[in-house]
């Protein structure tokens, strides 16, 4: 191994090692105890003040959320904790909106026991409705988004479909014309071949 290969995978093995070590730290400000039984963390994060999710370790067991300042989750935070079995995040006050669809999709998929509990504080329309009765329609920037795209799609399937009639219209067009064509050409060959068989028949009809 040479100089560069082995700074390379020196460099690579810090980088990990660094991983894993910030992968079991305890997230500042909450509680964590080691569970025996399971080999996992409980992160008590619980009456903080969060405003948003800190890291958290992989080994994650139990999570605990609730009664903090959350309005939504960013995409992915949740996806390394491979291992949880509880969590609680009720009692904090979401945004439903799109943003909030990330928490809603992956609650559902992990337990949607709790995903019962939470509850939307804004928009002032889905006011405290829980999050899993939560529907398309009722996401403030879908719902003002999803229209502009479906009429971006309608204009655009509009435009092909004219394109493709009046491109339907020329080819007929064409095709047509090149019968006509065809067939003009056609007679005047014909005729061109009948002109010399008529002026010999009139010629033999007058020596007669």
């Amino acid at each position: 191994m040479n100089k560069a290969e082995f700074i390379t995978a020196a460099g690579f093995a810090i980088s990990l090692l660094f991983h894993v070590i910030q992968t079991e730290v305890c997230p500042p400000s909450c509680n964590c105890k080691p569970l025996e039984e399971t080999k996992g963390l409980q992160i008590d994060c619980s009456s903080r003040k969060l405003k948003e999710v800190p890291a958290l370790p992989i080994n994650t067991k139990r999570l605990y959320l609730q009664n903090n300042s959350l309005t939504t989750v960013s995409p992915g935070a949740f996806d390394s904790l491979l291992s949880l079995e509880e969590i609680k995040i009720f009692d904090n006050p979401w945004n439903c909106d799109c943003h909030i669809l990330y928490l809603k999709l992956w609650m559902e998929d992990i337990s949607e026991s709790s995903l019962a509990n939470i509850r939307c504080a804004t928009p002032a329309s889905v006011r405290m409705k829980p999050l899993n009765q939560l529907t398309g329609n009722e996401l403030g920037i879908c719902k003002r988004l999803l229209p502009i795209k479906s009429l971006e799609f309608f204009w655009r399937d509009l435009i092909l479909i004219a394109a493709a009639i009046f491109t339907l219209i020329l080819l007929g067009w064409a095709l047509r014309s090149s019968k006509k064509l065809v067939c003009r050409i056609e007679l005047s060959q014909y005729a061109s071949r009948r002109s010399p068989l008529r002026r010999h028949l009139s010629k033999s009809y007058k020596l007669q």
